[in-house]
């Protein structure tokens, strides 16, 4: 009788657990461990190179970094069903990333230097920030951290 109870009750439980707000599906999406840098659209053209810095917890990685097209978003509307769709659309900006072993929201400070487009060195720029915590998926499905920086011609900052 209790063996049957326990089952019950083990079974009851699993059950309960499938039928909350837990229950609702998280992607399988990874998250990026990555400080990013985006260079301005004005800046983009003078940028050749980028070599970044990234120390957090006692610890740095740097490296050269490739630099790829940057793009916005353009929204493309809605249907009446509401299915709505976007497009991404070339920006001027260039993005490169630096791949990290690990990212916390404890305090980061980011160096970049490079070439420019003319052999020459670009001026070195160093920010101090706290990458972002978000809950893009909802709390059920965890946080993700990320660490973002802009370059411009006059400064290293943080997007927005």
């Amino acid at each position: 009788m209790r063996t049957r109870l326990l089952l019950a009750l083990i079974a009851t439980a699993g059950l309960a657990t499938g039928c909350g707000p837990e229950a609702a599906g998280c992607p399988a999406i990874a998250q990026a461990t990555a400080v990013s840098v985006t260079v301005t659209a004005g800046y983009a053209p003078v940028v050749d190179r980028l070599h970044v810095k990234a120390c957090q917890d006692g610890a740095c990685k740097e490296g050269d970094v490739g630099l790829t097209p940057g793009s916005a978003s353009v929204d493309q509307g809605c249907t009446r069903e509401g299915v709505c769709s976007a497009t991404a659309s070339p920006d001027g900006t260039k993005i490169g990333m630096l791949a990290l072993d690990t990212l916390t929201e404890s305090a980061m400070a980011v160096t970049v230097s490079g070439t420019a487009a003319d052999g020459a060195a670009l001026p070195v720029r160093t920010l101090e920030f706290r990458p972002r915590a978000n809950y893009p998926f909802g709390e059920q499905c965890g946080k993700f951290v990320t660490a973002s920086v802009v370059l411009d011609r006059d400064y290293l900052r943080e997007p927005g």
